[in-house]
């Protein structure tokens, strides 16, 4: 099939390369022209796993073509996906301009019959609100040509975005049209051999489910969040309790690990969105608020221990923090609403100076952080170590599991570890001659040089 995606964002660029893998012809439209060119010359923007070599493969078979003009991105496809950002707000409502400016793009250029499919999380009724721009621009041109509008949303981790597109759990495709239904048969079989794997449902259930799965799923890591808050005040091991929860097949393991909070592109915003989308209608959003409320309150979790560790010796003013992991989770260099932000933003506030690793988002951390003096971000994972008076692992990468303790115990001022992931064995430290702090299990307090 002949297909353009709008947008070469995380869902855009993963979208178009998985289906040209499966032998489609797939044009990528961008307005950033640096973006496609980059693109052109076998690079991407963005760090996703496996993803690099897919587009670099598929763009010199020629299956994959990269493009600013709208125009040319949509002469041929039957299919025209919409992937373009939808941020959250300053009110916590879903930020729908590029949508509609893609929207009236397509309206003003299609020539020939397409099915418009939003892919971007948007809120229930963006298919109509498409629909509506679409048909303006068209009345605009004194031309009536077929089209659809279908709700098909991405359900992509990031880190481990091509293997979710390629082996996908479900597909969901809202759409009111039974040719429609024939078409995305048609496309996503390839990705459906073993079993059937597409759900078609209505366009407004589609974009429903989007946030109903992502809300689902924040509920989780909020619910065990605020267990392990009260695991640490009752003496309790959320470790422990989590066997003992996760072991039941109605509960499950996932997303039942305590932290510093959910982070991302897609949770806090859609969890933000679902809430004052439910207001918009005059629903009580209860739930999903106090989901969004314990996240904002664990994203503080850390510096907080932190701030009450060191209060005894005069506070954190003029002290540093060694920090390992900024992005909001391993295997990507997205910084978006990362749990290392606030934690930085909390201690920096109060005067503490911050060294920082992580092995794939330090350029877009020196971005962001570039004007907080107080914050230095080093190149190597143990840089970060000598002369600071604690370390604080934020982001749960791999090589951050099995560290060089005894390096860790020498370069640190004192021997004092937050541990914001559960990574390490609490007795193991204790016995090594650490102080050691983690979420939701009691602290081991006898860390000495």
């Amino acid at each position: 099939m002949n297909i353009c995606i709008v947008g070469t964002g995380y869902v855009g660029l993963v979208s178009a390369a998985c289906l040209a893998e499966m032998g489609n012809h797939v044009w990528c439209v961008d307005v950033n022209p640096e973006v496609v060119e980059t693109l052109k010359q076998g690079r991407i923007h963005i760090f996703e796993p496996g993803l690099e070599d897919m587009v670099k493969r598929n763009f010199e078979d020629e299956r994959l073509f990269f493009t600013t003009s709208l125009e040319e991105g949509i002469a041929k496809a039957k299919f025209v996906f919409i992937t373009v950002g939808t941020p959250c707000g300053s009110d916590g409502k879903c930020d729908l301009q590029y949508v509609d400016s893609v929207a009236r793009d397509i309206g003003r250029t299609m020539i020939d019959p397409k099915i418009i499919v939003d892919k971007s999380t948007v809120p229930v009724g963006t298919a109509d609100r498409v629909r509506s721009i679409i048909v303006e621009e068209l009345d605009k041109r004194g031309l009536y040509i077929d089209f659809d509008v279908a709700s098909n949303p991405e359900f992509l981790k990031e880190g481990d975005a091509v293997n979710d597109f390629m082996k996908p759990d479900r597909v969901v495709v809202g759409t009111e049209s039974e040719q429609t239904r024939k078409e995305f048969a048609n496309l996503y079989a390839p990705f459906a051999r073993s079993r059937e794997k597409l759900i078609f449902m209505g366009t407004r259930s589609a974009e429903m489910t989007k946030y109903a799965a992502n809300c689902m799923l924040a509920t989780k890591i909020s619910f065990i969040n605020e267990i392990s808050g009260i695991c640490e005040k009752v003496g309790a091991d959320v470790r422990e309790v989590r066997l003992g929860i996760g072991s039941d097949h109605r509960i499950g393991y996932y997303f039942i690990y305590p932290g510093v909070g959910y982070g991302g592109s897609c949770f806090p915003k859609d969890v933000k969105a679902l809430i004052n989308t439910a207001k918009d209608v005059g629903a009580v959003p209860e739930l999903v608020q106090a989901v969004d409320s314990v996240n904002d309150r664990q994203k503080k979790v850390l510096a907080n221990k932190v701030r009450e560790y060191f209060a005894p010796q005069g506070g954190v003013e003029g002290k540093t923090l060694a920090l390992w992991g900024l992005s909001f989770k391993a295997n990507t260099d997205d910084m978006r609403e990362s749990s290392a932000l606030s934690t930085i933003s909390e201690l920096t506030a109060e005067g503490m100076k911050i060294k920082a690793f992580d092995p794939v988002a330090h350029e877009n951390a020196r971005e962001i952080l570039r004007d907080n003096d107080l914050v230095e971000i080093v190149q190597g994972q143990y840089d970060v170590l000598p002369d600071a008076n604690a370390l604080a692992v934020v982001t749960d990468w791999n090589q951050f599991r099995n560290p060089d303790f005894e390096r860790i115990h020498d370069y640190l001022k004192a021997p004092v570890i937050f541990d914001g992931r559960n990574l390490y064995d609490p007795a193991y430290l204790g016995e090594n001659g650490f102080a050691y702090f983690s979420v939701g299990r009691q602290p081991v307090t006898n860390g000495k040089k």
